[in-house]
């Protein structure tokens, strides 16, 4: 599928991995649409991107609905391209001198995200079902986020790597059962990357998770982030599949 022309809605499109496809998309000719639960980062990025901006919680099924309900009466024709960059990651031990963890803080992050990518997918899914087919039948991609965490979780990210897990686990069947509409499923699991979130670490925590990974050694850039979601989109053949980007990083307990 061509990027140029498309309408491409990215969820976390207010900073980090988000904000870095939302730009690469743009300078490739989308039309970009900023979801993110700060209005004023979608804000933001919008203008940067010359593009919509609207405040959503991913994991809400309403406001979910009232963004695709804003994202259809904004444009002639359907979404082609979905990004979910939306997500959380933090880490709790089932059993500290805390006591045992909160079943809500598990579920919460579950409910951002795993429920929250598959809300994302339903109704992007229903709207590219309706556009016109371009080359080969494509109506349209979806490119979720998971984490190496789906593969190798440490200690303290039994909700992260469930939820990320779920992501992965999801990416066939979705393919599979999208494709007699001309719709590809991918996901991308990545490593380090050099986010807001990371730049809270401290040098030490940063320099402990740059000796795990094998080359280059170094955080991965939100930019390599967004030209691999770039690839995927212009690669009609990559479907139902993860990626890692990673520098061929695995994880240790700890």
């Amino acid at each position: 599928m061509k990027i140029k022309d498309n309408i491409a809605v990215v969820t976390g499109g207010g900073s980090g991995m988000g904000e870095a496809v939302c730009c690469y998309l743009a300078e490739q000719g989308a039309k970009i649409v900023v979801l993110d639960k700060s209005e004023n980062a979608a804000v933001r990025v919008a203008n940067k991107t010359h593009g919509m901006a609207i405040d959503c919680d991913v994991s809400n099924a309403q406001s979910v609905e009232e963004a695709f309900a804003r994202i259809k009466q904004a444009h002639v024709r359907p979404l082609s391209i979905l990004v979910n960059c939306a997500g959380v990651a933090p880490a709790k031990r089932i059993l500290s001198k805390n006591g045992v963890v909160p079943l809500p803080w598990f579920e919460e992050i579950i409910q951002i995200n795993l429920v929250g990518t598959f809300n994302m997918m339903r109704l992007a899914a229903d709207q590219m079902s309706q556009a016109e087919p371009q080359e080969e039948g494509e109506r349209g991609i979806i490119i979720n986020t998971a984490s190496i965490a789906a593969f190798e979780g440490q200690i303290g990210q039994t909700a992260y790597s469930a939820s990320k897990g779920g992501v992965v686990a999801m990416t066939l069947p979705a393919a599979r059962e999208l494709a007699r509409f001309g719709i590809r499923v991918m996901t991308i699991a990545p490593g380090f990357v050099d986010t807001p979130m990371v730049k809270g670490f401290t040098e030490e925590v940063r320099a402990s998770l740059i000796t795990q990974t094998v080359f280059p050694k170094r955080f991965a850039w939100p930019e390599e982030f967004a030209t691999l979601v770039g690839h995927i989109i212009n690669n009609q053949m990559l479907n139902g599949e993860v990626i890692r980007l990673d520098g061929g990083v695995r994880m240790g307990a700890s």
